[in-house]
């Protein structure tokens, strides 16, 4: 009996610094995948000089999806967006899907922008979302 006690504390300790851990795992590898959206958008720039359009046929930027937002990697913890983009400015974001948003609720939606201004919808310090 002794030893079903013992294993029942150990377990109560480590389930939740498991899920700590996989949820904090999760929102590196989003961070990691708004870098690389962050790229993509730099390179757009690059080529047009705007990050809205393709001014020779003015047709407006598709938002890719981008291997590091498949389910295989990220998708099915986060959905990757491009909410604000104007010809100067651009903000890409990572929503959490269930259950990694009420897990992770105190970051909540991650962003980045044409700056390198990192960003969060929740409550927690920026320095321990980002």
């Amino acid at each position: 009996m002794s030893v079903i006690v013992i294993i029942a504390i150990l377990a109560a300790i480590a389930i939740p610094s498991y899920i700590k851990h996989v949820t904090k795992t999760n929102r590196v590898a989003a961070e990691a995948c708004l870098s690389q959206y962050s790229n993509f958008m730099e390179r757009y720039y690059t080529t047009y000089l705007r990050y809205d359009e393709d001014p020779s046929n003015s047709t407006a930027i598709v938002f890719p999806k981008l291997d590091c937002a498949t389910t295989a990697q990220t998708g099915n913890n986060y959905d990757y967006s491009l909410p604000a983009v104007s010809a100067t400015a651009y903000t890409v974001q990572a929503k959490p899907k269930t259950p990694q948003d009420t897990r992770d609720a105190a970051c909540g939606t991650l962003t980045l922008d044409q700056t390198g201004t990192r960003g969060r919808s929740g409550t927690a310090a920026l320095d321990s979302c980002w």
